[in-house]
């Protein structure tokens, strides 16, 4: 590469903030040493430029209320930020929800909410004029809507924990919201349909289904589809058993319907959304893809690393918990591609505790070491686009906190989306032995060319430094000779102990804190 101008924008994930002097750093002189190899000469894979996608939970369907959240200016504003991306609606809820036409619930309004009175009338006009500006949340609902949320929260996660699942109806203002949300967002929606509305026979009911599509193409909404959520756990939920060939074939029916629409023919079908792989959820996927692979456009799986009610920080930062992955990813991989080849894969569903997040650990600083790790190697290994949970919902790995203010994991994902892009690239941190390092994980991608000022040949790096030792990273020389220029976010400060657990974060211009942003020139 000798003569040609090249630039690498590193972004490295690092311990640094703890305020013991740990951390990691580039080129320094102490601690363990980590030698950079890198291979620019091919691109290893090419993943979507929706490759970080988010979702909406469909527990905030549990009062249509909620749903006026949706029509916050805040938070469409740090949607927008967020996109190119699909936006799933779905989760467990949406096994429990029955599209009723002219039941709306307005429990919000009070008699004197007035300016919510004309949200009600005028919304669908929003969505047929794609006016997204001209209505907004009021601030006093929305307050009060926040802190109902709050309350609402508490009794979902109880219904979790119990596994009794309450049945929810929502009429078309809920569908108009969502789909305005999404819109003027950005978004590309996916909308995750109820598969547990079973004939006598045990096939899927589709019949409410229909409904809702006849309803969204009569509003012409663009929108994607999905059918049930982790149906290897329907027996547990709802006690209803279906297997691979059967839910196969209710894919087959519900593709066949889309077929027959003018608006949604070509339309995206995605699923089976399974949980990652084992004993009878392996087979119920392969079993689906034999009967259904033909219906949909990819397949998705869900992936969490731990059970959030028994995780702890260590969990969040061990690397034996984070390679896991690769072996959860190498086996859908292989089932897909043996029963579908070409098929992509799709994480649908992922963040880092399953059962609603880790409390003190999901929505804080160190759930970003899973969540970075997880999309470099998501990437690396050929998943085409990974959907985060949840950019708002019950639980605690949400993006935005109870007064839709970012949390950590939002910024970080933010930075990956302005300096990743799609190209994934070959690149290990290879111990003194020659062995790749499991503690100090690089990944190289070639910088998102949508990014301002991105000069031609730039590539980003990004690691992360899981020790509590400094990492010495040693860059291949012609990246020695190039002049570096830094951008860095840090952890924001905490009353408490652990400063990992901090739910902010700090622009800063010291080197070597969080982030790093490094700009090499030849």
């Amino acid at each position: 590469m000798a003569g040609v101008s090249v630039a690498l924008a590193a972004l490295v994930f690092s311990l640094s903030c703890l305020g013991s002097g740990t951390g990691a750093t580039v080129g320094g002189p102490d601690g363990d040493t980590i030698f950079l190899s890198v291979n620019v000469s091919r691109v290893l894979k090419v993943v979507s430029e929706r490759f970080l996608s988010v979702a909406i939970d469909a527990s905030l369907l549990a009062e249509e209320k909620f749903m006026y959240l949706l029509s916050s200016q805040k938070l469409r504003t740090l949607a927008k930020a967020l996109t190119p991306g699909f936006l799933r609606f779905g989760g467990t809820k949406q096994d429990f929800m029955v599209f009723s036409p002219h039941t709306r619930s307005n429990a919000a309004l009070r008699p004197d909410d007035a300016s919510l009175q004309s949200i009600v009338m005028h919304q669908s006009n929003l969505s047929a004029k794609g006016v997204c500006n001209a209505l907004v949340l009021p601030n006093f609902l929305e307050e009060r809507l926040k802190k109902e949320w709050a309350e609402q929260e508490v009794l979902l996660q109880k219904e979790e924990i119990q596994g009794h699942y309450s049945k929810v109806r929502f009429s078309e203002h809920a569908v108009d919201l969502l789909y305005s949300f999404a819109n003027c967002s950005g978004f590309d929606l996916i909308f995750g349909l109820n598969a547990l509305l079973r004939t006598k026979n045990n096939s899927w009911d589709s019949r409410n289904a229909e409904t809702l599509l006849n309803y969204c193409e009569s509003q012409n909404y663009s929108m994607s589809w999905e059918l049930g959520n982790e149906p290897n756990s329907f027996e547990k939920k709802a006690d209803v058993r279906v297997d691979g060939y059967q839910l196969g074939q209710d894919f087959l029916h519900l593709r066949n319907i889309l077929k027959n629409s003018k608006l949604y023919h070509t339309t995206g079908l995605y699923g089976p959304d399974v949980s990652q792989p084992k004993n009878h959820r392996k087979d119920l996927l392969q079993g689906f893809l034999e009967t259904a692979a033909k219906a949909i456009d990819a397949c998705t799986w869900h992936h969490y690393y731990v059970n959030g009610r028994e995780a702890s920080m260590e969990d969040f930062l061990s690397p034996k918990v984070l390679d896991t992955l690769t072996t959860k990813i190498t086996k859908v991989l292989q089932t897909v591609t043996l029963a579908s080849p070409g098929k992509k894969v799709w994480l649908g569903e992922t963040s880092s505790a399953y059962g609603g997040g880790a409390t003190g650990l999901s929505d804080t600083f160190v759930a970003g070491f899973m969540w970075l790790d997880k999309l470099g190697l998501a990437a690396k290994l050929g998943i085409d686009v990974v959907v985060r949970q949840v950019l708002i919902g019950s639980g605690t790995y949400h993006m935005v906190d109870a007064n839709l203010d970012p949390l950590p994991d939002y910024w970080l994902s933010i930075l990956y989306k302005r300096l990743v892009g799609p190209e994934v690239l070959d690149a290990d941190g290879l111990t003194n032995s020659g062995v790749p390092g499991r503690k100090l994980r690089v990944y190289l991608h070639c910088t998102n060319k949508k990014s301002p000022n991105v000069r031609k040949g730039a590539v980003t790096l990004f690691a992360l430094n899981l020790s509590k030792k400094k990492m010495e990273i040693i860059m291949p020389s012609r990246l020695n000779r190039s002049s570096v220029e830094a951008f860095v976010l840090e952890a924001g400060k905490t009353t408490g102990s652990r400063p990992l657990t901090s739910r902010y974060f700090v622009l800063c211009a010291l080197l070597l804190c969080f982030f790093f942003f490094f700009f090499f020139f030849f």
